[in-house]
């Protein structure tokens, strides 16, 4: 016999009653709706919240215009216009955040915030470009930018070398416009490991200095630096061009020739086109350019006995072959000449008309004492 409370309370599985699911669904509903309550409260909240930051701002901003205390929600700014000169530097490749480290580091700006500010105001920001800047220390933020964007705040300096140019030339123009001393920059081209002067050169600099327009940041004002890169920059032209390393010498020297002798793109071919015939022929090639680097003076002041003196090396009326060095630095353009000469007989030319540079070509030697003839009837009617 079993006693009655013996028994388990519940015996195998037992179905839940229809009013154990209605309170079942009852407490679903009232969880949903405490849930909606919860997060109306929320949105309520913030709401609130940015109402009164809103209004605590605008308190506080006007506050501090009143009291004449610092907002510390509003960007950091001077007034400007600025003090003393200072020098930075914008990295290539800068984003406005990296100028505002920058200048605020530098004393320039008083935050990277304002200047972030003015920044996204200028549509020119953009614009700005890389290198050394002088500014002002203590500058409003928007004055900065608009320094920067104006361009006219690097500081750099420009050697502008003329083509045709000699080694001296380069020097002294290189001299007068850095302030580094003409001796400094033959000692610096004295390693020529140093400068990269390819050894084909043999030592000599001449029609190895690119004749452009070269900007130097200031740390790259220095002699052996002002030549690598003049140097650099005629191996680079000559290699994008196409010509073997080998043969660097050999161009540089006849288009040296052909910057002196042609005067528009047309006669500089024609130019080369008679070097390469009388080097072919074993033809002194007989032009005064040559003689004219070599002696230091004008062809009219050129004797006939120093034209023909087979002791200087650069007189061509006597020597067969190229000069000993290039006379000049030649630019792309008397290069491409030289690569690209056109096909012709011509052995001779000469300029008739100074005035307008009318130049005659021929294979004819008659032909061409005619042209001499030509030339000393304009020099006699122009007096000279």
């Amino acid at each position: 016999m079993t006693d009655l409370f013996d028994r388990p309370a519940v015996q195998g599985e037992q179905q839940p009653t229809r009013s154990s699911r209605a309170d079942q669904r009852a407490r679903r509903a009232a969880k949903k709706r405490r849930q909606r309550r919860r997060r109306r409260a929320l949105v309520v909240l913030l709401v609130s919240l940015l109402v009164v930051g809103g209004a605590g701002y605008l308190l506080l901003n006007n506050a501090s215009d009143l009291f004449g205390f610092a907002n510390p929600l509003e960007a950091k700014d001077f007034e400007g216009p600025g003090t003393d000169p200072v020098d930075v530097v914008i990295e290539p490749g800068s984003t406005g955040k990296d100028m505002g480290a920058t200048l605020t580091e530098a004393g320039v700006v008083a935050s990277s915030a304002a200047f972030a500010n003015a920044f996204e105001a200028n549509p020119n920001a953009g614009k700005i470009q890389p290198g050394t800047h002088r500014l002002l220390l203590g500058m409003s933020a928007k004055d900065a930018v608009a320094r920067l964007v104006a361009n006219d705040s690097r500081v750099e300096t420009k050697i502008t070398i003329p083509e045709g140019s000699t080694v001296k030339q380069i020097l002294e123009k290189s001299s007068a416009v850095t302030g580094i001393p003409v001796t400094d920059f033959e000692a610096a081209m004295a390693d020529t490991a140093a400068t990269g002067l390819p050894a084909e050169a043999n030592g000599n600099y001449e029609g190895w200095l690119y004749p452009t327009t070269y900007v130097l940041e200031p740390g790259d004002v220095n002699a052996t630096g002002i030549v690598q890169r003049m140097v650099a920059q005629t191996t680079g032209e000559l290699a994008e061009l196409g010509i073997p390393a080998e043969r660097f010498q050999e161009v540089l020297t006849i288009a040296s020739i052909v910057e002196w002798e042609g005067k528009t793109a047309e006669q500089r071919g024609m130019v080369a086109r008679v070097i390469y015939n009388r080097l072919d022929d074993g033809m002194p090639l007989g032009m005064d350019a040559i003689d004219v680097y070599g002696l230091g003076k004008k062809a009219s002041e050129i004797t006939t006995e120093e034209f023909q003196n087979p002791d200087l090396p650069y007189a061509s009326r006597v020597h067969k072959g190229l000069p000993p060095t290039p006379i000049g630095s030649p630019s792309r353009e008397s290069v491409e000449a030289v690569l690209n000469a056109p096909a012709g007989p011509w052995l001779w030319y000469v300029t008739v008309n100074l005035d307008t540079g009318e130049t005659k070509f021929t294979d004819n030697y008659a032909e061409f004492e005619q042209f001499k003839q030509e030339y000393r009837q304009w020099l006699a009617e122009n007096g000279g």
